[in-house]
């Protein structure tokens, strides 16, 4: 078949030096000047990332058979650039090289090792030809092989060669790993779906990661589709990158790229941390619920992603937090961890909210919004300013699933809204307005819900209120009591400072509002130096901790800017912050 007007090649050139080679040629060029864009951010990302100040060099050509004319590239902004005005039969080959050494899941990277590549960091966008056909060439790399859900058009047993997209928004939905992989193949409700890992350093337990995975996986399908059963998608892969310390993942249509440490995953001949492998299941669980919240169920604010700019809804609490509340939820559906171990993940989320003052001073419709400038651009003020659409959102999902059993004698969950949801907006594709939530909660649920959906809305939702989780809890059959902590967890938590190890110093990185911290004068960045005359240190701190009492005057000596500073203070306990655990009874 021929080829389409738009082709780029991708060619790992320099593994040393961390660079890849691209070049986009382009048939029928604008004859009165073709604009080439790089996308500033990354869907599932919501942050301006700038990719293209990792182009090092951009040139361009008119060529033909024969011969190849350079042309002069117009620079517009930083995202874009313009071509010259051409003849229309001319051919354009446009030429970069960019620079390829960030790990995380987002961008691209290489070395002697590896190579990953979202196409968003490599592939340039043709301004007015964003919808026709797009084919990616990747060029061969030694003994390394492909792996990605890309449609193949002519490659080889490694997979090098042609790729073919619809179009340069599923080109940019298709990550793409190279080097040697280890592989990890089953079939969940008889899709087809793959693990392929790089990082490990003996082989993997091929045998339980599949084992798991696929029962992980089928419970989601049997989420959306109880009665099908069937997937949306042909195949799916899931692309992991095993370091020595990271955590991440991001979702696509038909696949993920995860980040994770190496020792979470089962290796044979190594101790497996079960709590770094059950963390790594969540994980792969979050990114496949999302292949259908988000990748198909999506806000109409990103339909179409415009890649150039911030796109904004205030639907993240649903998209986020709903994942989240589903991806442990599904761990214990799959019979992956026990009951007590999935209470012990919702008490976890549910304490670590209620220890952020932000969540008093900014709902979650707000953060979602905010996502861009807040969530993303993460400071010291964050905790006390912020509230995450990912944690909290995810109490909002156990909150509503909870209310809705209640409300309905037992007869409907959670899971019924997630189903219309998938109905009406995901085999349709047709985005979910900002207020659409409504209309699946009631049709899902009967207009009987109207009442205690609004109020759980404005209160929950739009407003700053904690969820009467006890009450909810108690009313299943959850035992709610009070967590258990010893005298010096309960100080550390009065104290509320959160802190690093700088060079043998404890330099403090947080410090939340109304803890003893912030009554004592520090801030962000101190070095805390000694407390009653003790030298304090990272090893140090819990012994002296310990020592304290309510009631008794403390003096603390710390350094901020390499200025001494001290300040005398009672320990006075600061409001109470409610922490629990949850049991079956």
């Amino acid at each position: 078949m021929p080829l389409p007007a738009i082709q780029y090649t991708v060619h790992a050139a320099d593994l040393d030096g961390h660079r890849y080679e691209v070049a986009l040629r382009i048939a029928n060029p604008n004859p009165v000047g073709q604009v080439l864009r790089m996308p500033a951010w990354i869907p599932g990302s919501y942050l301006i990332r700038d990719f293209s100040k990792h182009i090092e060099t951009i040139t361009a050509f008119s060529v033909t058979d024969t011969a190849e004319t350079e042309l002069q590239l117009e620079r517009i902004d930083n995202d874009t650039w313009k071509l010259p005005a051409v003849s229309a039969d001319t051919v354009i080959e446009v030429r970069t090289t960019v620079y390829a050494f960030d790990t995380s899941v987002r961008t691209a990277y290489l070395d002697s090792e590896r190579g990953f590549f979202n196409p968003s960091s490599l592939c340039l966008a043709v301004e007015g030809q964003t919808h026709l056909p797009t084919a990616l060439a990747i060029a061969p790399v030694g003994t390394w092989s492909v792996q990605t859900t890309l449609s193949r058009v002519k490659t080889d047993a490694a997979g090098f060669g042609f790729y073919l997209a619809p179009n340069y928004d599923a080109l940019l939905d298709h990550p793409v790993a190279l080097g040697h992989f280890q592989t990890v193949d089953w079939k969940s409700r008889g899709t087809a779906h793959s693990m392929v890992i790089q990082g490990c350093l003996q082989e993997v337990d091929r045998q339980r990661l599949a084992t798991d995975l696929a029962a992980i996986c089928e419970s989601i399908v049997d989420l959306f589709e109880p009665k099908t059963k069937q997937a949306p998608f042909q195949r799916y892969l899931f692309l992991v990158n095993a370091v020595l310390s990271g955590y991440g993942g991001l979702e696509h249509a038909d696949s993920t790229a995860l980040l994770c440490n190496r020792d979470h995953l089962p290796q044979h001949g190594l101790p497996l941390n079960e709590d770094g492998y059950r963390e790594f299941l969540g994980l792969c669980s979050h990114e496949y619920v999302h292949a259908w919240l988000v990748k198909r169920i999506q806000p109409k604010a990103f339909q179409p992603y415009d890649l150039q700019v911030r796109n904004h809804t205030r639907l993240l609490w649903l998209f986020e937090g709903f994942t989240s509340y589903y991806d442990d939820l599904q761990l214990l559906r799959s019979k992956r961890i026990t009951l007590q171990s999935y209470l012990d993940l919702v008490a976890k989320n549910w304490n670590m909210v209620l220890r952020g003052p932000g969540r008093h001073k900014q709902s979650v419709a707000d953060s979602s919004f905010d996502a861009w400038t807040k969530y993303y651009q993460a400071d010291e003020h964050t905790p006390n300013a912020v509230v995450s659409y990912y944690a909290k959102g995810a109490l909002i999902a156990l909150g509503l699933d909870l209310l809705i059993r209640v409300q309905t004698r037992q007869r409907k969950s959670l899971d019924k809204v997630m189903q219309l949801l998938w109905a009406a907006h995901g085999k349709t594709q047709e985005g979910l307005v900002e207020d659409g939530f409504d209309r699946i909660v009631l049709a899902a649920i009967g207009p009987d819900f109207k009442k205690p959906w609004l109020q759980f809305k404005a209160r929950y939702i739009e407003g700053t209120h904690d969820l009467p989780l006890v009450q909810w809890l108690t009313a299943q059959g959850i035992v709610v009591t009070d967590k258990k902590m010893s005298l010096l967890e309960h100080m550390k938590l009065q104290w509320a400072m959160r802190y690093s190890d700088q060079n043998g110093w404890v330099k403090v990185t947080h410090v939340l509002d109304g803890g003893i911290a912030q009554r004592a004068g520090l801030a962000p960045g101190d070095l805390i130096a000694s407390i009653n005359g003790q030298r304090i240190t990272p090893s140090r701190l819990d012994a002296v901790f310990a020592q304290l009492q309510m009631g008794m005057t403390a003096r603390l000596r710390f350094y901020r800017q390499d200025c001494e500073h001290e300040s005398q203070f009672v320990l006075e306990p600061s409001s109470p912050v409610m922490q629990y655990q949850l049991s079956a009874q």
